[in-house]
């Protein structure tokens, strides 16, 4: 695939070249990069075509040159600009959108990531039903059809709704399930993951938590929301959830159709944004990152930025000045490496830290010889203190958040008496 774009005043310079970006993401779908590919910097996108018309043809030309099989454009592109590119090069034509959408069709693995990139490809097609089938413009005229009728393309207009509004009402079942599941784990402290694609936010996760999950060093390779169980050194238990990386430039629908998916990690109890500091754009994916949450939610805001793979940072001096522009922000920074292991223990002190400020001090009082509720008192949150008091009871002071504390006094019941002391 030859790759080319139109660079405008409002996207980010690539420290790698302009068009970097996306012949990783061609990288990613299985495709072949040819050629060196060609940028036009431009101060708005001609309304036609895109490009310019002398770079159109310049295109088109180094395109055959080189025997390219399609021609990718970093770019979006109209339903007319696409059209228009595709006669003029004679050949498939992808952009931007349509190359990511593809990239997540091949990874999604649950119904539901399959039925959301399903939606956010139709949503994607609608518009573009004439450039994929203009040859079925005309009316149908096959035997038993012909008639007043409708023409094809006003019926596949018709079904392609019909499949967005069925897939709409199954993600719509599914999200209410999720809720209940989510309902059910209020008792849980749950951390979630954000972050730019390929940021080791899966790796983190692996290495938090000791799980096994796929990571790779390629973009996109979580679409599904992950959850697994981190046990922290005081025994204290909280949820990591790790979630799809976002992107500059980020399909508008398929943010729409993973709405649900980003919400259920979004809306955690603390947020970490991971970032791979050895990025020379590191700060231009912040920034992706920051639009993407207040598309989400306009009031959503990490606590902790975590600067990953810092062992591959090169000059620290570069690291230092990532951290300065978070000067002055509500923000907790670490610099930590889920590779090396180098910051994991700053980062779970930061962690146990907001956990603490978010909890509160317990005495739970019950008889010594009840060992199932001594087990749950021990198993919501971390202990202080234990002692026999002079009485004979069992006092077991404890550190808890307000959702295991509620869980708590409803398991226990009247087997034991709830005391809250000061912090």
């Amino acid at each position: 695939m030859f790759t080319c774009g139109v660079l405008l005043p409002e996207q980010p310079s690539e420290s790698d070249g302009a068009l970097s970006e996306v012949r990783a993401l061609v990288e990613a779908a299985e495709a072949e990069v040819v050629g060196e590919g060609l940028v036009q910097a431009r101060s708005r996108p001609h309304p036609a075509t895109l490009f310019g018309k002398g770079k159109v043809e310049e295109i088109g030309e180094e395109a055959k040159r080189i025997e390219a099989d399609g021609i990718v454009v970093d770019n979006d592109l109209t339903p007319a600009q696409g059209r228009n590119l595709e006669k003029a090069w004679g050949m498939r034509v992808i952009d931007r959108s349509e190359l990511i959408l593809d990239i997540f069709s091949s990874r999604a693995q649950t119904q539901q990531a399959r039925l959301q990139v399903e939606l956010a490809q139709n949503i994607y097609l609608m518009p573009r039903l004439r450039r994929m089938w203009t040859h079925l413009e005309r009316m149908e005229g096959a035997i038993g059809t012909r008639g007043p009728g409708e023409t094809q393309l006003e019926t596949d207009r018709r079904l392609l709704n019909k499949r967005i509004s069925d897939l709409k009402r199954e993600l719509d079942v599914i999200e209410k399930r999720k809720q209940r599941e989510v309902r059910a784990r209020t008792g849980e402290f749950v951390i979630g993951l954000v972050g730019y694609t390929n940021a080791g936010k899966s790796t983190l996760l692996n290495r938090l938590t000791g799980s096994d999950e796929f990571a790779a060093d390629m973009p996109f390779a979580t679409l599904d929301t992950r959850t697994r169980r981190w046990t922290l050194p005081d025994r204290r238990t909280v949820l990591l959830s790790d979630t799809v990386g976002f992107l500059q430039r980020l399909p508008h629908h398929l943010v729409a159709s993973f709405h649900a998916t980003l919400e259920e990690t979004l809306h955690a109890d603390l947020l970490l944004h991971v970032v791979d500091a050895s990025n020379p754009d590191a700060d231009h994916q912040m920034a992706a990152v920051d639009e993407v949450l207040t598309d989400v939610s306009p009031h959503l805001a990490p606590d902790i930025v975590v600067f990953n793979k810092v062992d591959r940072v090169g000059d620290r001096l570069d690291l230092a000045v990532l951290t300065e522009q978070l000067a002055g922000a509500s923000v907790e920074v670490v610099h930590a490496s889920a590779h090396s292991g180098e910051g994991l223990d700053a980062l779970t002190d930061a962690v146990v830290r907001r956990l603490d400020d978010r909890s509160g001090v317990v005495d739970v009082f019950t008889v010594p010889g009840d060992g199932r509720s001594i087990a749950m008192v021990r198993g919501a949150g971390a202990i202080l203190e234990e002692e026999v008091e002079e009485d004979g009871a069992m006092r077991l002071r404890v550190r808890l958040s307000p959702g295991a504390l509620g869980v708590l006094t409803r398991q226990i019941g009247r087997r034991a008496r709830i005391e809250s002391i000061q912090r």
